[in-house]
């Protein structure tokens, strides 16, 4: 991986494990769920991930782009797959995803090179 994946994972790790440390029951059900979301299902993982992703560039959340790019790599999603995924959410979300797409395919880049 690459640097901006490696800063992404560092701070991600260190903030949910400051947050699962608290003790309230609403956020850690919150957690537990999104991770049982992406579990095996009527769905395969790699499935899901391609969902998020398309999802996350619609709602232009870039730290959930960023987790999804990256667990789409992780799940065999190829070059061609991904910017098929990248045209869905920029048809469903409009223009205004562009940047994102921009950061999204800067963000895949630094995973695969």
């Amino acid at each position: 991986m690459g640097q901006k994946a490696d800063d992404f994972n560092e701070y991600r790790q260190r903030m949910n494990e400051r947050i699962l440390a608290t003790d309230d029951k609403v956020v850690k059900r919150i957690f537990n769920v999104d991770t049982n979301a992406y579990m095996p299902g009527a769905l395969d993982v790699k499935t899901k991930e391609m969902l998020g992703l398309v999802s996350s560039l619609v709602l232009r959340c870039d730290d959930c782009i960023k987790y999804h790019i990256q667990k789409c790599v992780e799940n065999g999603v190829t070059e061609e797959e991904f910017f098929e995924i990248l045209g869905i959410g920029t048809l469903v979300g409009g223009t205004i995803v562009v940047p994102h797409m921009r950061r999204a395919v800067e963000f895949w880049d630094d995973l695969k090179h």
